[in-house]
């Protein structure tokens, strides 16, 4: 009966995911068939446009070419114009001196016939009929102006589609994860000189396999990639998963997308816990900051009680500005000088990276890791549920490595931002500097329940950063590392 009943479950959970699958598959065709429909409206409005350019374009041309053979034709009209007035008057004047020198011929005085006959000469001497050229100055030729637009329809009978770049291909092989940075490679399934650059779409998600179409976030777009790969860094990795594609432009056209690729992008994402920390802190997501108002009137309460008379001073309670106490869920998780938070994520199995950076003028802090089962006043690295380092500027600067309430000074600068490496299943917590990813200090241990990130600070405050792949340069520091394990060995190999 239990086995039927675990088959039955495994044939129900089969049939949920190929639903599901199905669903993504029906909405992404019902996106498609959307997209087709407005991606058609939008290219016959832009072929519209274009044919009415060219049209526009079209009656410019034919404007101005009127243009110049009207002027063509007024010019000429006008030479021939004038050189017709010009024919006129002097025909008008020729045939007025031929009438006169006919007239001169009935002449009888030989003193008169002379005087006439010299007029005429004279007369003939000046008349422009002589001096006119009887050749046209324009000729009634137009043909000059005449046009031939067969080359242009024939170029216009070509008219087609732009050729559209085909779809690249990502090759998954050669894409690459690593230190919060993703390389994406992708190739052309042939070749094509005329592209000019590629686009890069990416997005987050919590879902396997196919990009899914609702309940997810937009695309990111990269543009003007010129080569065939892009590497995108100082990524939080705050999903289980990356998508990507791809496409190919020419200078007119983008083509078609790839097929997407999903990228695993899985590390560790962790906020501090405000519903359980101390009175005196004041909690963000990824911030804590000590606040000398929150907890007054509880001091009177746990004198006398566990780690009486640690390490860490009292704080003097003096009030540095009227805040409003942060609402918690369990006031009393962590109490007297405990001035603790932990994370909210617990860590049960693999290896995980996240980074602490201090603000300038803090006093007192610790970073590491502790059981859940941590007591509300114990402070981290004083019991043997908690490991940590611990930085001190009171009085005078201490930098330690802390667990079971044994201490081991670190001979090391302090750093800016200190990494936290945590290997659940090899029973290691490790430290780095991380800007240079020095060791600061290592424990070796076995972890036998679930490690919660653990925070302590007194006058001060700290921010963390979470969603962090562990760097390359730490896991080849965790294959040769020996030295500072070794030197640490009073603190080391506890068992719990």
């Amino acid at each position: 009966m239990d086995s039927q009943k675990e088959a039955l479950q495994r044939i129900i959970s089969t049939l949920a995911n190929k639903n599901d699958e199905i669903q993504n598959f029906i909405d992404t065709l019902n996106q498609t068939l959307k997209g087709v429909q407005e991606n058609s409206s939008n290219i016959l409005s832009e072929l519209d446009e274009e044919f009415d350019s060219l049209y526009s374009i079209l009656d410019e041309v034919k404007e101005s070419m009127i243009n110049s053979i009207k002027q063509e034709q007024a010019r000429k009209s006008q030479e021939l114009q004038s050189q017709l007035s010009q024919c006129n008057n002097a025909l008008e004047n020729s045939e007025e001196l031929l009438e006169f020198a006919t007239r001169s011929l009935d002449i009888k005085e030989p003193e008169e016939f002379s005087k006439a006959a010299r007029q005429i000469k004279d007369r003939v001497t000046m008349a422009s009929a002589f001096r006119l050229s009887l050749k046209p100055k324009v000729s009634d030729n137009m043909t000059h102006l005449m046009v031939d637009f067969s080359q242009e329809r024939q170029i216009l009978q070509t008219l087609k589609f732009l050729p559209v770049p085909k779809a690249p291909e990502i090759d998954p092989v050669e894409c690459l994860v690593a230190d919060n940075s993703v390389t994406v490679a992708w190739r052309m399934p042939e070749e094509d000189n005329k592209i000019d650059h590629f686009i890069l779409e990416y997005r987050k998600t919590n879902f396997d396999g196919l990009p899914r179409v609702k309940d997810e976030r937009c695309w990111e777009i990269i543009d003007n990639i010129k080569g065939t790969e892009y590497t995108l860094s100082g990524l939080k990795f705050d999903s289980k998963y990356m998508n990507f594609r791809v496409r190919a432009c020419n200078k007119a056209v983008a083509g078609e997308y790839s097929d997407p690729v999903t990228l695993e992008t899985k590390a560790l994402n962790f906020s501090l816990d405000n519903s359980s920390s101390h009175l005196n802190l004041r909690v963000e997501d990824t911030c804590v900051e000590w606040d000398p108002t929150g907890g007054k009137g509880q001091e009177s309460k746990i004198k006398g009680k566990e780690n009486k008379g640690s390490g860490t001073p009292s704080p003097k309670r003096t009030s540095t500005g009227s805040r409003p106490p942060a609402v918690r869920g369990s006031r009393d998780r962590f109490t007297g000088e405990s001035y603790t938070v932990l994370g909210d994520t617990a860590i049960e199995s693999g290896q995980h990276y996240w980074e602490v950076k201090a603000q300038k003028d803090c006093k007192s802090y610790s970073v590491g890791v502790a059981y859940k089962t941590l007591g509300k006043f114990d402070q981290l690295g004083k019991t043997n549920t908690s490991w940590c380092i611990h930085v001190n500027n009171w009085l005078q600067n201490t930098f330690a490595a802390k667990h079971n309430n044994k201490v081991k000074a670190l001979d090391v600068t302090v750093p800016e931002r200190i990494g936290v490496f945590c290997d659940f299943d090899g029973g290691q917590l490790s430290f780095y500097d991380a800007n240079s990813k020095q060791l600061l200090y290592s424990f070796k241990t076995k972890f036998t329940q679930p490690v919660l990130p653990g925070f302590m600070v007194w006058c001060g405050g700290l921010s963390l950063n979470t969603g962090m792949q562990v760097p390359s340069a730490v896991r080849t520091l965790q294959k040769s590392e020996n030295g500072m394990t070794g030197s640490a060995s009073s603190l080391n190999n506890i068992t719990q």
